[in-house]
């Protein structure tokens, strides 16, 4: 390298984000993702002996995805190729692909492919990469924000190890923002910055888990700080809140945050916590998610969770269901808190759902017999003769409405699907006696 592309290059590192330009060379530098990274574990160990095998990390934004990938380009011996998945196509895959066999044939050279955004590739992309991930021609490392198991083929997800990526916690960020404003090559050390606790504590709260939101925020407050007459340039928590406006809320609708979400939404109503209900449906509302959808899991949940309990939940969530048709949101959100706070503050039973789905078990294992002779249909011509309806009672001509007889197959006479729940109204609701039980 020349005097001038270094200085070049010099020039260009100075305009990339701050995210970028204090971004860890090794692994010891990494910050956070100790589950993964951390003294004795699998990838820690593979990186520190280049042994790497193809990996998928897979984590929202911030969390240090290509940061690993680049920590593994400084540490292995292997040819590094960096792909973005949304500005590639087959054509440029097949050539790394060529590339890739060649330098292992001809130069005894292993290739690590790292393809940013792997979710976006579609699946004959995906395809064309098989082969020689299988062959072990290439070491694939991809990167995504939505659940692979979702997202990319299962074929090149059983050749590879997936490593999730968690949220940076506060303390992690408060580390990485620390680091930044000491070092004086890359950082923010050169400006002279003094920043008070609290400014820092909201820059690594605020990104609520996203390092660079974080790094972002803190670089804009020190570049639009103008020095004061001491030299330094002064960051107070009123000037990191307007550096660090609200963050968007991480929510794919159709990928992994939705499904994330609606389940704790669900099982928090189940759990009976309406404080829960309530933040996650905000969630799901903030970001978009179509409301009919949500309207949709509270009808269920009523009719699952609360069942026999309370039976005037269901009336109330397809009352809640109608209501919102007709005013629509915003004021719509009142009418889903009505519902969900309801459905969380009810009785729970699930007797019916279990004794649904413990009937239709049966039925599909063919365990159903033959429908008793008293209870067949008598409507056509021959049924009497066949002894259809023969010794059928009638329960209204009986005291209370009510007469013991056998319902079942004679097969399944002794089985039991209803089992109420001693909770809410499910307490009244009784089985009455069958034809062999003792009275």
């Amino acid at each position: 390298m020349d005097l001038f592309s270094a200085a070049g290059e010099q020039a260009a590192r100075k305009q990339m984000p701050l995210a970028a330009r204090i971004r860890p060379q090794t692994i010891h530098e990494v910050v956070g993702q100790d589950h993964i990274l951390g003294r004795g574990k699998l990838l820690r160990r593979a990186i520190e002996t280049d042994q790497l095998g193809s990996l998928i990390f897979y984590g929202p934004p911030g969390t240090g995805k290509t940061t690993l990938a680049m920590v593994i380009s400084n540490a292995t011996q292997a040819q590094f190729v960096k792909i973005n998945a949304v500005t590639s196509g087959v054509a440029e895959l097949r050539q790394v692909v060529k590339e890739a066999e060649d330098r292992l044939k001809y130069h005894q050279k292993g290739t690590i492919v790292f393809i940013d955004e792997i979710h976006r590739f579609n699946k004959s992309q995906q395809d064309a990469l098989l082969p020689s991930v299988e062959e072990g021609k290439i070491v694939l490392i991809g990167a995504t924000t939505e659940n692979p198991y979702f997202s990319v083929n299962s074929a090149l997800l059983s050749r590879s190890r997936i490593f999730r990526l968690e949220p940076l916690t506060s303390a992690d960020i408060l580390i990485i923002l620390q680091r930044a404003l000491a070092d004086q090559e890359n950082g923010l050390g050169r400006f002279h910055v003094s920043i008070t606790q609290e400014a820092l504590t909201h820059f690594s709260e605020a990104a609520r888990g996203d390092v660079r939101q974080a790094l972002n925020g803190l670089e804009l407050a020190v570049l639009s700080t103008q020095p004061a007459e001491d030299g330094c340039r002064h960051i107070d928590l009123n000037s990191a809140e307007e550096s660090i406006q609200e963050k968007a809320i991480v929510y794919d609708k159709t990928g992994d945050q939705h499904y994330d979400v609606i389940s704790a939404f669900i099982k928090s109503m189940r759990g009976s916590d309406p404080d829960a209900a309530l933040h996650y449906l905000a969630r799901m509302l903030q970001a978009g998610e179509d409301p009919r959808f949500i309207m949709r899991r509270i009808l269920i949940l009523a009719a699952e969770d609360v069942g026999l309990a309370d039976p005037q939940a269901l009336m109330v969530a397809a009352s809640a269901a109608q209501a919102f048709e007709q005013v629509g949101m915003p004021e719509g959100r009142i009418i889903l808190a009505d519902a969900v706070v309801y459905m969380a503050c009810a009785p729970k039973s699930n007797s019916a759902y279990t004794g649904i789905d413990a009937a239709l078990e049966d039925v599909r294992k063919g365990k159903y017999g033959q429908v008793p002779l008293h209870l067949r249909d008598t409507h056509y011509p021959g049924a009497a003769g066949s002894g259809h309806g023969k010794q059928y009672k009638y329960p209204h001509d009986f005291s209370g409405h009510w007469v013991l007889q056998t319902y079942l197959p004679e097969e399944m006479k002794d089985v039991q699907y209803f089992k109420p729940c001693m909770t809410g109204q499910d307490q009244g609701v009784r089985r009455p006696p069958k034809k062999d039980d003792p009275i």
